[in-house]
């Protein structure tokens, strides 16, 4: 085995409450995690001098930065191992978009290289390590829908419902750090429990950060008016992208196809089981 091609899904945040901001200035949270099977796809192809080499560089982002740059030197590190890889990703889910695609990119390289370099890294192992790259990025390497408190990291696999998501990117990017540092941002939510929130429904299922993000990003604001038209929608994470559950393939596509100028529009199933656990059988 000398390259691996696999997916990197992308995850919804069915609901996020913003219940306090600790001393080091990361806010906890409660959230509900759900993979979807909307995917980067990464190739991984080992290499004996040790080299990690990136195939198709990001815009603006210098390789030293780049999650899967940085994912794979920590798995060298941690493991010891004198193997490299090259990486190719073929980008699909939008940055800044409140995807997680970053964090999932990040994961399938901890996960497919450890298999590629046979290092026999547990799953736990794997996320304490993308813990430092990333407070998503452990659910990714789980690769379950999960419960998640503190920072994002504490997760409890559950398993959700599997609609048919429209999900609308409007054509902007939003800074995570800036919406955080919105001093208007709910940071007070009352903790509730996950057997409530597993119950769905108003007023559990919300975003704290959307009044913020609709107020900085009138694209945004507007895209959800639009898609709230259709299905009760709300923001994934801090945004960009916003979204809405049907019941059906035929009702989600054929409002994806009216998006229009509202902007672009996928749909996606959703999963309890990362395509990445499928295709490596963990």
């Amino acid at each position: 085995m000398t390259t691996l091609t696999l997916p990197a899904p992308a995850k919804l945040n069915r609901l996020l409450h913003i219940t306090g901001r600790r001393e080091d200035g990361y806010h906890t949270l409660q959230t509900l995690f759900q993979i979807v099977d909307l995917c980067d796809q990464l190739s991984l192809t080992a290499r004996e001098d040790g080299e990690i080499q990136l195939v198709n560089r990001v815009p603006g982002v210098a390789d030293d930065d780049n999650l899967i740059v940085r994912a794979a030197r920590l798995l060298q590190r941690a493991s010891g191992t004198r193997q490299g890889a090259t990486l190719a990703l073929d980008k699909s889910l939008p940055m800044g978009g409140g995807l997680g695609g970053g964090s999932s990119d990040a994961a399938t390289t901890l996960v497919g290289l450890n298999a590629l370099w046979q290092l026999g890294f547990s799953l736990e192992e794997l996320a304490a390590l993308g813990l430092s790259l990333g407070a998503d990025v452990p659910v990714f390497v789980h690769g379950h829908s999960a419960w998640a408190e503190g920072v994002g990291e504490q997760l409890t696999s559950v398993s959700l419902d599997t609609p048919w998501f429209v999900i609308v990117h409007p054509g902007v990017s939003v800074s995570t750090a800036a919406v955080f540092l919105d001093p208007q941002l709910t940071r007070d939510s009352r903790p509730i429990t996950m057997a409530r929130a597993l119950q769905g429904g108003a007023p559990e299922w919300r975003n704290d950060c959307e009044a913020v993000v609709k107020r900085r990003y009138p694209a945004i604001a507007e895209a959800l008016d639009w898609l709230s038209q259709h299905a009760p929608s709300r923001l994934t994470g801090t945004g960009a992208c916003v979204f809405a559950a049907f019941d059906d393939a035929q009702t989600a596509y054929a409002v994806a196809e009216a998006a229009g100028h509202h902007g672009h529009a996928w749909v996606a199933r959703g999963l309890n089981t990362s395509p990445l656990h499928d295709a490596l059988g963990c």
